[in-house]
């Protein structure tokens, strides 16, 4: 068989996320690590026609002056959440694919996010347009490069502020102009890479709360331009809890009265969110899914906290209250201690598989059977983690037909 060469393009990425995403492809190439995490290394998928580890090519967009080799070692010595020895094994790695990252765009990213970045992409200046020229011409140059077959743009950045969607134009036609003219273009900076990507046939997909690609315009956009893409807020931690617990308390008739989330963690991720435009991105995603759930919708409350100690550790503490039967109020209490970049990643080399060979088989707008890997997963309303995943493996039936 004719090995495929595929690429892999990482927004943000040398953040946390696309840093252990990295270090995990370069680790399982090399036979350092083992496949616990990984969905599409289940037994459940062995018979799908999944590229393997050696065919991808790494490179991406990433508005800091930093290394990969630097924040690898940070999530080794700072935040404990792996082995320094691994990070020195897949060093030489790590500095190669370094080179392969260009300056990325900070268009309506805020303030917060704005701050952290280097002085090639401040002293930028640019139109929406010009952005998405430049990105095309970054993966012109990369794809002829690495002589490869096609690419995978994936978004890891940091969470942008909320985006009023009410105001966006309804179609492509209305909506592409507003890129000529930095101070009218709604757009923020994720939405800016989707669009750069649908032009060019690429598939997108949105890990992160950001907009993306959700706009009816940039669907329109990829489904002209016959691509796929899919997103978004990737499930993790507690809103997968939330995801497996909910549809327990429907099932067996319990009434939910409130539910309370409090989730603190450390890392660059919650620097961001420390700023109430960017939290308030991410709340929306975490609390939608319990009315959509339980068919109505109890009082809930989250909170996202940035404490500098934890690093990459998140730990979320839930209080959930709910009524049995002859009224009685009981409580349920739980709480998730986890490596924010060590559940998120593997999701993401998933995420890229999967979505590779959705492109072999032709498949062209939203891939709705990656809806469990997702915190808001667009074009659907199903939030049950198990209905969820038995799309994932129905698509997996159709995919692995002769």
């Amino acid at each position: 068989m004719v090995q495929r060469r595929i690429g892999i393009w990482l927004l943000g990425a040398k953040g946390g996320v696309a840093t252990t995403a990295i270090l995990g492809l370069t680790a399982l190439r090399k036979g350092l690590t083992g496949d616990t995490g990984l969905v599409s290394q289940l037994p459940r998928f062995a018979d799908l026609d999944l590229a393997e580890w050696d065919a991808f090519v790494v490179g991406g967009h990433e508005i800091r002056d930093v290394s990969l080799a630097d924040e690898a070692m940070n999530l080794a010595e700072i935040s404990h959440a792996i082995d320094r020895r691994l990070v020195e094994q897949c060093r030489p790695e790590l500095d190669e694919i370094d080179k392969s990252i260009r300056p990325g765009t900070l268009h309506n990213v805020g303030q917060t996010i704005a701050s952290f970045a280097g002085k090639d992409c401040k002293d930028r200046q640019e139109t929406p347009r010009a952005a998405i020229l430049r990105m095309q011409a970054d993966w012109k140059e990369f794809l002829a490069a690495n002589d490869l077959e096609r690419m995978i743009v994936v978004n890891v950045a940091s969470t942008e502020p909320t985006v009023d969607e009410s105001a966006l134009p309804a179609t492509w036609a209305e909506m592409e102009p507003l890129l000529d003219d930095a101070e009218r273009c709604p757009l923020a900076a994720s939405s800016l890479y989707a669009i750069a990507a649908f032009e060019m046939g690429m598939p997108y997909i949105n890990f992160t709360p950001s907009l993306g690609s959700k706009p009816a315009a940039l669907c329109e956009l990829a489904l002209a331009n016959n691509t796929c893409h899919y997103g978004h807020d990737g499930k993790t931690g507690e809103t997968l809890l939330k995801s497996a617990l909910a549809p327990m308390f429907a099932q067996r008739n319990l009434d939910v009265m409130s539910w309370v989330g409090h989730n603190i963690f450390g890392n660059m991720d919650g620097k961001v969110l420390n700023d109430p435009l960017n939290k308030k991105t991410k709340v929306v995603s975490k609390d939608r899914l319990l009315g959509q759930i339980l068919g109505y919708d109890p009082q809930t409350h989250i909170s996202i906290e940035y404490i500098e100690s934890l690093g990459d550790w998140k730990t979320a503490w839930d209080h959930i209250h709910f009524r049995g039967f002859l009224g009685t109020p009981m409580i349920m209490q739980f709480t998730w201690q986890g490596c924010d970049s060590l559940l998120a990643a593997p999701l993401v080399l998933d995420l890229i598989r999967f979505t590779e060979l959705a492109v072999r088989r032709g498949e062209t707008g939203l891939m709705t059977f990656l809806a469990s890997f997702f915190k808001s997963p667009l074009g659907i309303t199903e939030n049950d983690f198990v209905r969820q995943f038995q799309m994932l493996e129905a698509w997996a039936d159709e995919a692995a037909k002769p």
